[in-house]
């Protein structure tokens, strides 16, 4: 008998087609599913476009936790839209003000043993509680929630043995920047990372919940821990017992790769301007003078997370000039650090309070000034990404930033005079469910609530056979979906309106770009670009709004994951060349052209790209199944499920 990693039982008690080898596309069934107001609206729009009256998911949850500034109509009438959605189609609904969707899905609805997929990156963060949660498009979740099949290559599984215990001063965020030390931001792409080992025992479901939730920053397609007596304990404190099962890798258990990790050899870590994969020691940075350190965010969401910077605070106070923020990531958090004493400590010592929310994670307010150096708890600190063009964001774990708000520079906790202030998790909490807004038991008769900026999704034409066009834009490695499609309080608001937002597309890059390919008079261009391109976030708005423009191929030497699910999704292609030299002969403005694209894509992995400019022939591949092609034949993958039904 088979003995089995707690990946493989997952997988195993949800595959629906294909078989577990690396690299085969396999098929999943689908417990719950997980939105955001970001991404969110279009997924209710996808749902509605599908024809389908309600949801098929054991369960299905609506956060709004990112559009939280409502300077206008825009973001408020989002909320409506979102709200109706979910009394109409039978989805769980949090509002405004409840917190980021990750902590208050493992707070409230996470369980054991079950499948989940979200339209957010760091869905994965649930993997801490034993789930197989995965981050994707939109209308990937959109099929999930009507009952369809989740469809991934089969990864690779990692396993990670955790030995020792975390130092004073080391916490849950040292151990993912570790990682992300080893295996940089491309280095997971195709792999789950499985934690397992005596070293679990000293790390809480929330430090879990760290490690899992950036482990989509270094391309992994998820994070699994096992669900072990502390995941026991944790659903005990949020009055779940009931929902608790134990789900331990079998004795034995084997893994793809294996790599082991001394918890008590870690040492604080940060990460410099501008990735996630920039990690150094924070000692060899100490000494420069910041602006702002930033406490919150999916990354680092737990009660200690806000305790411990309380802790190291109390009785000091914040120098001028120094914007220490404050972002509780619950409204269940917030309550208990108010009744605790703790936000009381972070008040008096000069900390700025902000609601929860993602907020300053994903550019909605609290931007650095220019060219000041901030230190953030958040997973993300991709070029711009803060909402200030030139930042200078550093990750780094709550004891690192706290110290830095404490001196002005970045320094070394431990090398501060102070004792590590140990923290212990209390046994029970207050339960804050009275935000969340059940599922009506019938929904037919509730109208959708659609503001003016709410617009329905465009309908994309079938690919033709035949199709050239110019390389409208060439760009280098790790280009991520921030870069092509900015989130921040401009851009966010018409997440729901397509021809708006398209006018924002790769204007991080080129503000030339929107112009340019309205103006162009052909069958649609290509984007030709580099390594990991489509990196970060999830949102799908990067491959809609491209595509929206006329954009008909990518051509790169690699993709990000979710990103190059979304362009098969919306019927672009996604080649990838043979040979990574031939990046090198293709200049911007190059006319691109393939021929009997479909019926190539379906006798062969290799396509033949041909440069009229140049008079050149490159040899292209796809790694495309046939689902897949199906879509680029359809138009998208809305057109194909039309067909179908």
């Amino acid at each position: 008998m088979a003995r089995l990693n707690v990946t493989q039982k997952l997988i195993e008690s949800h595959l629906v087609s294909g078989q577990m080898t690396p690299g085969e596309e396999i098929g999943l069934a689908i417990d719950q599913t997980l939105t955001q107001d970001a991404t969110g609206t279009l997924v209710m729009q996808e749902f509605e476009a599908m024809r389908i009256d309600r949801v098929r998911t054991e369960l299905s949850a609506q956060y709004v936790d990112h559009n939280l500034f409502q300077e206008d109509f825009k973001n408020p009438d989002d909320h409506l839209f979102l709200q109706s959605a979910c009394r109409k189609f039978g989805v769980w609904f949090s509002p405004a003000g409840n917190g980021v969707s990750h902590p208050v899905h493992q707070e409230r609805f996470g369980i054991p043993g079950k499948t989940l997929v979200g339209s957010d990156s760091h869905t994965p963060a649930a993997g801490a509680l034993g789930m197989l949660a995965i981050g994707a498009g939109g209308l990937e979740v959109a099929l999930a929630m009507a009952g369809k099949p989740l469809y991934l290559k089969m990864p690779q599984v990692v396993g990670v043995e955790l030995t020792g215990e975390l130092p004073d001063w080391i916490s849950a965020k040292d151990v993912v920047l570790e990682m992300l030390r080893r295996y940089d931001v491309k280095g997971g792409t195709g792999k789950i990372f499985e934690y397992y080992g005596p070293g679990l025992e000293a790390l809480s479901a929330m430090d879990r919940h760290v490690i899992a939730n950036m482990g989509t920053e270094m391309g992994a397609t998820t994070t699994v821990f096992p669900s072990d007596g502390e995941v026991r304990r944790f659903l005990a404190q949020q009055e779940r017992g009931d929902d608790w099962h134990e789900l331990l890798a079998d004795d034995g258990a084997d893994y793809d790769e294996r790599i082991s990790l001394d918890l008590t050899s870690l040492e604080p870590l940060i990460a410099l301007p501008s990735s996630p994969g920039n990690i150094k020691p924070v000692r060899e940075v100490a000494g420069e003078e910041i602006y702002q350190a930033y406490i919150g965010s999916s990354a680092n969401p737990g009660f200690r997370d806000f305790a411990v910077p309380a802790m190291m605070v109390e009785g000091r106070r914040i120098p001028p000039g120094v914007s220490f923020d404050i972002n509780p990531t619950s409204r269940q958090i917030l309550e208990n650090l108010t009744n605790q004493s703790y936000l009381s400590r972070l008040i008096h010592a000069g900390a700025r309070l902000h609601q929860a929310g993602c907020n300053g994670c994903i550019g909605m307010g609290q931007a650095p000034a220019t060219g000041r150096n901030s230190l953030r708890t958040v997973p993300r600190n991709f070029p711009g990404r803060s909402g200030t063009p030139e930042d200078r964001v550093f990750l780094c774990s709550p004891e690192t930033a706290t110290a830095a708000a404490l001196t002005g520079k970045i320094i070394d906790p431990r090398d501060l005079d102070m004792d590590y202030p140990h923290f212990q998790e209390p046994k029970t909490l207050t339960i804050n469910r009275e935000m969340l807004v059940a599922p009506l038991d019938d929904g037919g008769l509730v109208e959708l609530v659609k503001g003016p900026n709410v617009k329905s999704l465009p309908e994309f034409d079938p690919i033709p056979a035949e199709f050239s066009g110019p390389v409208l834009l060439k760009v280098g490695d790790d280009v991520s979906t921030d870069e092509i499609m900015p989130a921040g309080a401009e851009v966010l608001p018409l997440r729901s309106n397509i021809p708006a937002i398209a006018k924002h597309v790769f204007k991080a890059i080129d503000r030339d770009f929107n112009q340019r390919a309205r103006d162009l008079d052909s069958d649609g261009f290509f984007i030709v670009a580099g390594r990991n391109y489509g990196q970060g976030s999830s949102r799908e708005h990067a491959a809609i709004a491209p595509r929206y423009l006329g954009l008909r191929a990518v051509c790169a030497i690699s993709y990000g994951r979710i990103h190059w699910q979304n362009l098969a999704n919306f019927g672009v292609v996604p080649l990838t060349f043979a040979d990574p030299d031939d990046l090198d002969a293709i200049e911007q403005g190059d006319e691109l052209a393939l021929d009997d694209i479909v019926d190539a894509l379906e006798s062969s992995e290799e396509i033949t790209l041909y440069n009229k400019t140049k008079d050149r022939h490159y040899t292209m591949r796809h790694g495309l199944s046939p689902r897949q092609i199906g879509m680029i034949r359809h138009g998208s993958l809305i057109n194909l499920v039309r067909t179908e039904s």
